[in-house]
């Protein structure tokens, strides 16, 4: 399904948790955004061919740190229709070293939605730092996830009636005249601990097919997380080059619409999607106005709140973790770990950042 949608949209836009996106065929400015990539994939796949165990396989879940497990279950569970799937309590030396904090000891529930996971991690011990309570949109520790909803007006006034905290001012349409993601529908907003959530709602013919089927449910599942950058090209080298995702489609992003969704005055931004062969997407969000986004702070560590980390499954976890040091990859973990008992769903992984500082769990089934 990932491959037959990835197929659908390349070259013509990424229509996935966008606004203001201007189709790659109407607008000079994009088309040679576009003609660059089409340059850039060719080069790479002349200089070199990943080996196959190198490949991201699945972007598996999306994980964050809570500071209160049975406060963010209830939140996920009853505000948007998550289902625990496993509550696992560990401590050891080899956690200590997954997660590169001395003295850990972990509560890790996975939940699901649709057939997309999130992963909410609570530091018993150590405790860690709140999110900046200044923090905005183009501040490059951002990262959201988004989930697709089968009515944004029913599952706007839903949010409404559990009293969460905005984050955009009001859900925001992409207009008639975008005839390529016309009716797209976003809206941000924080869960108990300020993390960014979205949702999205594609109208017929936009987006993943899936998202189209009937349904019940107002909560579907994850479409993608979205992480800020800030230089899609070093972005791309380490996604792509490095691990192997599949550049789906970018955009040029922008007008008051974009503005009202990150509630970020002047924004304009160059995104891009990236795919693996199973699971939600990645999104690049490049901040070409304004560029006063902050770095992730230098002491920021898992236990704290703004940690967020994506797993990545591998066919071998010590060959991938090979190639990143060898490219002066940021390792959080000091080395590939094995897990005992695999009790967090893998048999070994490591943590490592990408060059904006967002985690990735790289992990062997």
């Amino acid at each position: 399904m990932a491959a037959k949608f990835s197929k659908k949209i390349a070259g013509v836009i990424l229509s996935v948790g966008v606004f203001t996106t201007i189709a790659l065929t109407q607008n000079p400015v994009l088309s040679q955004v576009y003609r660059r990539e089409n340059n850039r994939s060719t080069q790479t796949a002349q200089i070199q061919k990943l080996p196959s165990q190198a490949v991201v396989s699945a972007i598996e879940s999306v994980g964050m740190t809570v500071s209160d497990m049975d406060k963010a279950v209830d939140f996920y569970s009853q505000v948007l229709s998550f289902q625990k799937v496993s509550d696992v309590e560990v401590l050891g030396t080899e956690y200590e070293k997954l997660q590169g904090l001395f003295g850990v000891r972990l509560r890790v529930v996975r939940m699901q939605l649709g057939n997309e996971s999130i992963e909410l991690t609570e530091y018993l011990t150590p405790k860690g730092k709140p999110i900046p309570v200044d923090s905005r949109s183009n501040d490059r520790w951002f990262q959201h996830i988004a989930l697709a909803v089968s009515d944004m007006d029913k599952a706007y006034q839903h949010l409404r009636k559990f009293k969460v905290q905005h984050a955009s001012t009001a859900p925001q349409r992409i207009p008639n005249s975008n005839k390529a993601a016309a009716g797209i529908r976003a809206f941000y907003f924080k869960d108990p601990d300020g993390h960014n959530l979205e949702i999205i709602y594609f109208p017929p013919g936009k987006g993943d097919p899936k998202w189209q089927k009937p349904s019940n449910q107002l909560f579907l599942g994850i479409d993608h997380t979205a992480i800020v950058v800030s230089n899609t090209e070093a972005s791309l080298k380490f996604y792509r080059d490095l691990l192997g995702l599949r550049l789906a489609g970018e955009s040029m992003n922008y007008g008051t619409e974009q503005e009202h969704l990150n509630n970020v005055e002047g924004a304009k931004l160059h995104i891009s999607g990236l795919r693996s062969l199973a699971g939600p997407g990645i999104e690049f969000l490049e901040y070409l106005t304004p560029k006063d986004g902050r770095s992730l702070p230098n002491d920021a560590r898992p236990n704290d709140l703004l940690h967020w980390q994506t797993t990545l499954v591998v066919k071998d976890a010590e060959a991938v973790a090979q190639r990143l040091r060898i490219n002066k990859s940021a390792f959080v973990s000091p080395g590939v770990v094995a897990i005992p008992g695999e009790k967090l769903g893998f048999k070994k992984g490591f943590l490592v950042r990408d060059p904006d500082g967002h985690v990735m769990r790289v992990v062997q089934k």
